[in-house]
């Protein structure tokens, strides 16, 4: 799946065809990631992007490589017993608000609303949904960029079940987005991100 290929109308179909809202006020922000089939990698191999209307009320689509897995490292080494945690595709209302991630830097952090992940505990390098257990809480999965300037090409340590960004520019872009939404409904503090699959997007190609 390449970025090129995508457009507001799927990603807004996408969305409502697995039951979730979609928000068409100007910069009312539709944040979603796209999984692809590929969880063995320790790449920014899927996609965190936004569709919004702009001041014009014209749909925009921008989006970015990502990773919604988290890296090899806390798959070899989860940061708690139950496992690592794999966020589990479905839309997270109003989840998410700006706020400092790990107290460093502005981003976008579950601090609104409970998400679901997979628990995944057997120490491998894949992650599998049949062995997985769920919980559901706040477990600070984040979204947020991997390095401070320029873009990573592995995930390794930057994730353990946060939603990252690969380049430093284009989680400023996603930054600038959120801002805008505040910048024209300045109650409007908290923000909904839907996390679709390959196979979701797909279907309304």
């Amino acid at each position: 799946m390449t970025i090129e290929a995508l457009t507001p109308e799927i990603i807004l179909s996408a969305i409502e065809a697995t039951g979730g809202a979609t928000f068409h006020e100007i910069y009312d922000l539709n944040l979603f990631g796209i999984r692809t089939s590929n969880t063995a990698a320790n790449s920014f191999n899927d996609i965190v992007g936004c569709v919004y209307r702009n001041a014009a009320g014209a749909w925009q689509l921008e989006a970015w490589p990502a990773t919604t897995d988290p890296g090899l490292y806390y798959r070899e080494h989860p940061s708690r017993v139950e496992g690592t945690a794999w966020l589990v595709p479905g839309q997270y209302r109003g989840a998410y608000t700006i706020d400092l991630h790990k107290g460093n830097y502005r981003a976008l952090c579950q601090r609104t609303g409970p998400v679901t992940v997979y628990r995944d505990a057997d120490r491998s390098a894949d992650l599998d949904t049949l062995t997985a257990t769920e919980q559901t809480g706040y477990f600070g999965i984040n979204i947020h960029r991997a390095t401070s300037s320029g873009t990573s090409t592995e995930v390794n340590k930057w994730s353990a079940g946060c939603q990252v960004l690969a380049s430093s520019t284009d989680f400023a872009r996603l930054m600038d987005l959120a801002d805008l939404q505040q910048t024209y409904h300045p109650t409007w503090t908290r923000y909904t991100y839907t996390l679709l699959t390959q196979a979701q997007v797909n279907a309304q190609r």
